[in-house]
């Protein structure tokens, strides 16, 4: 075999013996990250990070005296699908399970859905990640919910509730008015370890 060769198979060699110890070295000499415990483990937080209208068809509603043009009469309303987007910032060296997330969209006020979230998210350790939500109302579901719910509240503000239903469903499209995500709470679980992180927060 050439000598050239030789040199050159016993220099990688060397080489890689060289590297395979540093790495083995800077191993042993990295900190490695912290078990969770419950000293340690910060709740991560929670943020509305946006907030959108996803399809809006207007404002309207008729009752079941209209015939309609095509299929059954009935009571029905315009939807408000809502799209909400939180951001979560876990502090902590160790990934963090966020589960059983829930809160309340409330509009000047007035409770107008409670949105739960059955998925379970991942947050990478000291990484900040995003979780959306949607909701869906109509004129119909809110209108009956401010008749019973709303009735008195509406009153103190001098309102009546198809005031409030045009209001609102001719502002929130266009982001003319603050949406409020009330009493939410999030489970956070690291390694058995679970901790209660609630928000409320103004969009």
């Amino acid at each position: 075999m050439n000598k050239r060769i030789i040199y050159l198979v016993i220099l990688i060699f060397g080489c890689s013996l060289l590297l395979t110890s540093c790495a083995m070295k800077q191993c042993k000499t990295s900190p490695a990250a912290p078990e969770p415990t419950k000293a340690n483990f910060q709740k991560p937080q929670i943020s509305l990070k946006s907030f959108q209208v996803s399809q809006y068809d207007g404002y309207w509603y008729y009752s079941k005296k209209i015939e309609p043009t095509k299929g059954d009469a009935g009571n029905h309303g315009a939807p408000l699908p809502m799209s909400f987007l939180f951001e979560i910032d876990n502090p902590n060296p160790y990934p963090v399970l966020i589960k059983d997330m829930t809160f309340t969209v409330n509009f000047e006020g007035f409770d107008v859905q409670t949105v739960n979230l059955n998925d379970a998210y991942w947050i990478p350790a000291k990484k900040t990640d995003h979780i959306g939500a949607n909701s869906f109302i109509t004129t119909r579901n809110t209108l009956l919910s401010l008749m019973v719910t709303g009735r008195f509240k509406l009153k103190e503000k001098g309102m009546s509730h198809w005031e409030a239903l045009e209001r609102w469903w001719t502002k929130i499209p266009n982001l003319e008015m603050p949406i409020t995500v009330k009493d939410g709470s999030a489970t956070c679980q690291a390694d058995g370890i679970t901790k209660i992180q609630t928000f409320s927060m103004t969009y």
